[in-house]
């Protein structure tokens, strides 16, 4: 049988509900310390670890973040909120160069139409690069571009059941 310690440590959640992390004591934090900081036009929690932090940066998931942090030379464990300004400045070029450092197959945008390069793009530059696509998709009269301009499914899920808007139910039958 599972004592409910067992059960704590094997699901991750407490036995009040909640993820389970461990609180961070405010008096061990000091007074240098930043709750929140920006990197790459977004907010970043300083209690959580800088590896899981950085994923809040759009383009930037658990393993792009992983990498930037052991090409600045931190460590992923580190709380955001305990490093220094030359830390900060130091994740700040490794994300500006992962581009040109990390292979290929670890980028988000492989051989570009326009400059048929690898790129890695974040923040604001995904929303850009994605809206520009379905531009070029809608200019071309593509089917593909048409469903995304007109707001439906694009990639042939089911509509009559599911993925409605509003509140309509559905027909109801004549007695």
């Amino acid at each position: 049988m599972v004592s409910r310690e067992d059960a704590h440590w094997a699901t991750g959640n407490s036995e009040h509900g909640g993820t389970g992390m461990a609180k961070v004591n405010e008096a061990e934090l000091g007074d240098d310390f930043s709750y929140i900081f920006r990197i790459a036009e977004s907010d970043i929690d300083g209690l959580s670890p800088i590896s899981i932090g950085l994923t809040s940066i759009k383009g930037i998931g658990v393993r792009t973040s992983q990498q930037i942090c052991r090409l600045s030379g931190i460590d992923g464990t580190k709380l955001g909120g305990l490093l220094s300004t030359e830390e900060k400045d130091s994740l700040r070029s490794a994300i500006d160069d992962y581009a040109t450092i990390a292979p290929w197959w670890l980028m988000n945008r492989q051989r570009d139409l326009e400059s048929n390069e690898d790129a890695h793009l974040v923040s604001l530059e995904v929303k850009l690069t994605r809206d520009d696509d379905i531009s070029r998709l809608a200019g071309m009269k593509t089917y593909r571009g048409m469903r995304h301009r007109s707001g439906h499914k694009v990639r042939g899920q089911r509509l009559r059941s599911n993925g409605r808007s509003g509140t309509t139910l559905g027909v109801v039958k004549k007695k």
